[in-house]
């Protein structure tokens, strides 16, 4: 807690943190005045990424804390399955009816596999996402859920090239003299990084948008490239050809850091620039100019994002982008690199935090089949049926792939659905108790972060908003309502936040409870600017960046970067092309983050409605005119969006910004009733934007 800066000194200014999924990790100032209100949240000025100011979405977080819709008692469902009819109840009642309803199924004919929780990032926080709740499930044995549905791909490509999820620091880039931004709407999703890029090319760097929409990002740098999605890797193929054409190269690098590299070139010698071209739909001439900007830059900084591995070749495809700096040494030097995430830096104690050591071993079901694992267990996951689906921190009847089949499982009569929430979600609707949580200005957690290298607290800023109680909470007091005796599922917030902190990774020295309740955050034990591989030292078998992965091989994948074309394109599928020609790509609104801020009303204004980005080419051949509503369709389901015609998107792709919550959807639909439950080639990830579809007139 810190003092005010205005003259107001019955107000107080309590530290806190973003929970968000982005990479900024912000640090917040929340005023509080003397009633116990918060009046404002800002970002901290002091912290070096944060800078002081927070993103549009976060600026209105009091917004979301105090709207009139939050949950502020415990609901039970009185109507039919989904239709959103509750009464409130007690919190004694609410426990002990979940309670006995999951000792039933845990030691019912099923057994606790029956019991399936599901959680993602609606928090990031260490806490509220995953510690208490962790071992609560642990103990009663319940099935375990693989949490692939945003960066398992990304990880696993990083992982097979240069041993895990650390990458070039941001506060490095004004030292770049090329900064190349490759699947990401960095003003959107990452809007931090942007003064660090604004300070390198005053410095004379060149700031090049790889995307196949002309994003708010890609409308401020200096050249964009709209290549087809799902050829990220093909295009870094091409890049390497000609770097290894010209001997842009790092030899010296190459031999002491690195293996495969004959085995890299031969396969780089086979995308010459007209493959690359046909297959990317780049041009021969911008795809030489793009190697030779590389080849000849000193420290290059590649940024790229999720989204580019959201597709069948998506692991492939970051594996193949994160080798580049490699061959050129723009490891070596500040602003140099690659970047996809930096969590891998942070050594937190999750062993003690989660606690996997409190139950046997069980099965695991991977979320992003959800649809599968609630429909149909035999022929999807295996094991007993889910009979109780335990929700928190995510929204899946929103964002899970192939929402159809959610939805049918959803609606059988046999599943048990508890929901912890802020709001009446599409998910709370379909559950049988809905439990009020608090949001990241009532209670405690400590978080890490994937875009830069510093830990911070959350301190709780005002009292719970009605009867609405933290994760953690409500998890110690299930345990309780059954009867669980494991002392460690009676450990209170601050105990497991110094759990968390009990490391002896020298990243982790100086990261203490007691630094962070003083500063509010702490960098990392890492130089600043950090270059974590400057010297080689890859966390990789081999302790090298390894151009060719034997892990790969003893998976039966290629041991060496490929390209791995999208199951759905008219190379790959060319009768499903013919009948859906359009590839859809459904990245988050600038207003929403996934479903989170959907609805707060002032960004729901500015997000408007639903709405799809056409090239006026599409839009000509269907006879479709600015402003109409239209259907986008596949075999798995449709939904409608209001046509904006646009070149500042690649012929033959639709954009639609997402993700919006059915129930605030005209049609009740929305993206993901077009997705699929199909895997990515590394981590088993969704492919959320391997994805054909029609558009035709409504009406």
């Amino acid at each position: 807690m810190i003092l005010p800066s205005s003259a107001d000194i019955s107000a107080t200014v309590v530290r806190g943190v973003c929970p968000h999924d982005c990479p900024d990790t912000c640090a917040t100032l929340v005023t509080v005045d003397q009633n116990g209100r918060a009046t404002r949240i800002q970002g901290d000025p002091a912290h070096p990424v944060t800078n002081g100011f927070l993103c549009a979405k976060v600026n209105r977080y009091l917004e979301r804390t105090y709207h009139p819709d939050r949950l502020t008692t415990p609901l039970r469902r009185v109507g039919a399955k989904g239709a959103g009819l509750f009464e409130p109840c007690t919190w004694d009642d609410a426990l002990s009816e979940i309670a006995a309803r999951l000792d039933a199924i845990r030691n019912g004919p099923h057994g606790p596999e029956a019991i399936l929780p599901y959680s993602y990032a609606g928090t990031m926080g260490q806490l509220q996402g995953s510690s208490m709740d962790r071992r609560f499930f642990h103990a009663i044995g319940a099935s375990k859920l693989n949490r692939t549905i945003c960066a398992e791909a990304g990880r696993v490509g990083m992982m097979m090239t240069v041993g895990a999820s650390i990458g070039a620091d941001l506060e490095g880039v004004p030292q770049s003299d090329l900064i190349i931004l490759w699947g990401t709407n960095t003003l959107t999703a990452n809007p931090h990084l942007w003064p660090f890029i604004l300070d390198a090319r005053k410095q004379g760097a060149r700031v090049i948008c790889i995307d196949p929409i002309r994003t708010r990002t890609a409308e401020q740098c200096d050249e964009w490239i709209a290549l087809k999605p799902g050829t990220d890797a093909a295009l870094a193929l091409g890049i390497m050809h000609e770097l290894f054409a010209h001997d842009w190269l790092d030899h010296d690098y190459i031999a002491q850091h690195t293996v495969g590299v004959d085995q890299l070139r031969a396969r780089a010698t086979e995308w010459t620039l007209e493959r690359t071209a046909a297959v990317t739909g780049v041009s021969a001439e911008r795809i030489a100019a793009l190697a030779a900007a590389y080849g000849a830059a000193k420290a290059a900084f590649l940024r790229i994002n999720y989204g580019l591995q959201r597709h069948a070749g998506g692991g492939m495809a970051v594996r193949t982008i994160a080798c580049l700096p490699a061959l050129t040494g723009h490891w070596r030097r500040a602003g140099g690199g690659v970047s996809l995430s930096t969590s891998g830096a942070f050594a937190f104690n999750t062993h003690a935090l989660q606690r996997p050591d409190l139950g046997p071993s069980t099965r695991t079901i991977n979320m992003s089949l959800l649809g599968d694992a609630l429909t149909t267990p035999d022929a999807g996951v295996g094991g007993p049926p889910v009979m109780a689906l335990v929700v928190y921190n995510s929204n899946p009847a929103a964002v899970a792939p192939d929402r159809s089949a959610v939805m049918r499982g959803f609606g059988r009569e046999d599943l048990f659905t508890v929901v912890l929430e802020h709001f009446r979600t599409d998910t709370a609707d379909w559950a049988d108790f809905v439990l009020p949580a608090t949001t990241q200005l009532e209670h405690w957690d400590v978080h890490t972060a994937y875009g830069h290298f510093y830990a911070s607290l959350n301190r709780p800023a005002i009292a719970p908003i009605g009867e609405s109680l933290p994760n953690t909470e409500i998890f110690r007091r299930l345990a309780t309502a059954m009867r669980l005796d494991e002392p460690s599922l009676r450990d209170d917030d601050i105990t497991m936040i110094r759990q968390a902190l009990e490391s002896n990774h020298a990243h982790m020295d100086g990261v203490t409870f007691e630094q962070l309740a003083d500063r509010g955050w702490v960098r990392l034990n890492v130089p600043r600017p950090y270059l974590p591989f400057a010297a080689g030292g890859f966390p990789t078998p081999s302790g090298k960046c390894e151009f060719v992965s034997p892990r790969l091989g003893s998976m039966g994948l290629d041991p060496v970067p490929t390209f791995i074309p999208p199951y759905e394109s008219i190379e790959s599928n060319p009768l499903l092309a013919a009948r859906f020609p359009l590839q859809l790509i459904s990245s988050p609104a600038h207003q929403f983050l996934n479903t989170t801020f959907v609805n707060v009303p002032t960004l729901r204004r500015a997000a408007r409605e639903p709405e799809c980005i056409m090239h006026p080419e599409d839009a000509g051949l269907r006879a479709i005119t600015d402003q109409q509503v239209v259907q986008i369709e596949n075999d798995r389901g449709a939904f409608h969006a209001r046509v904006r015609i646009s070149d500042g998107i690649r012929p033959g792709v639709i954009w639609a910004p997402s993700i919006w919550w059915t129930k605030l959807a005209g049609d009740g639909r929305n993206a993901n009733d077009t997705t699929s439950q199909r895997l990515t080639d590394l981590g088993e990830g969704p492919v959320f934007y391997d994805n054909l579809v029609e558009v035709v007139p409504v009406g």
